[in-house]
């Protein structure tokens, strides 16, 4: 549907759940997928079921001179970043009065420091017509009991997107910043411990479309903001929630 031949991709965090739904869909759409993950058996389980096309490189996007070598190698191998998908970060559920220091560092570290560190260092390997997409969250307008710090991550992140949409103007470099409902991903499930089932109701229950989504659906989003069909789409946080944070 979306025509990526000959365009390269990276994709943060590719390795599983949404970011490997995205790594995949990117690939079927032809275009040359690099995944990145801070662990190597998690990329080489994945580079298994994404074909010829895709490399994996180990990197932290919590440090710049991790970035500054995952960056060098994808130069020396493809010359160039067409899609950009800063996909890496995560939440921890912890309610006012029991959050930790720690809870507070890591979230920020990775999903603000990080998408920060992820852009900046490709900025030299983006070009005019190029395209990245930050995964955001709806948690950036409806967190929910015990996620306000991961809430608050995706916030900053969103006005991050404003300002760097402005401060790009000119290079033909397009950013928007797609923010996903729940999603059925093993990572989701394991936040549920062992109230799966209560947990899936109640996300299901909040949605009009009366389901939460899959990743092959963000991943569709995703293709279509890093192709020509969105050329003129940027700036824009565009919610895949089937309607739950606008209810």
């Amino acid at each position: 549907m979306y025509n990526l031949n000959n365009r390269t991709a990276v994709v943060t965090g590719g390795g599983s759940g949404i970011g490997l739904a995205i790594a995949k869909r990117l690939a079927q759409e032809g275009a040359r997928v690099v995944i990145t993950g801070r662990r190597q058996q998690v990329l080489d389980e994945a580079l298994a079921t994404l074909g010829e096309n895709a490399v994996g490189l180990v990197a932290d996007v919590s440090s710049a001179s991790s970035l500054e070598a995952l960056y060098a190698e994808v130069k020396r191998l493809f010359g160039g970043i067409d899609v950009l998908v800063a996909n890496a970060g995560g939440g921890v559920h912890a309610p006012l009065g029991k959050i930790t220091e720690e809870q507070i560092d890591q979230q920020f570290s990775t999903n603000v420091k990080g998408v920060v560190l992820t852009l900046q260092g490709a900025l030299p390997l983006l070009g005019s017509g190029s395209s990245v997409v930050i995964i955001g969250s709806t948690s950036s307008m409806d967190p929910g009991p015990t996620m306000s710090i991961y809430g608050g991550t995706k916030a900053a992140v969103r006005n991050m997107v404003r300002s760097w949409t402005a401060e790009l103007k000119g290079t033909g470099i397009r950013i928007n910043i797609l923010s996903p409902g729940p999603t059925n991903t093993p990572s989701l499930r394991e936040a549920f411990g062992g109230d799966v089932e209560a947990g899936m109701a109640f996300l299901t229950a909040k949605s009009p479309l009366g389901r939460i989504g899959e990743p092959e659906e963000i991943a569709s989003a995703v293709a279509f903001l890093g192709s020509d069909a969105a050329s003129y789409i940027n700036g824009v946080e565009l919610f895949a929630d089937g309607g739950a944070s606008q209810s």
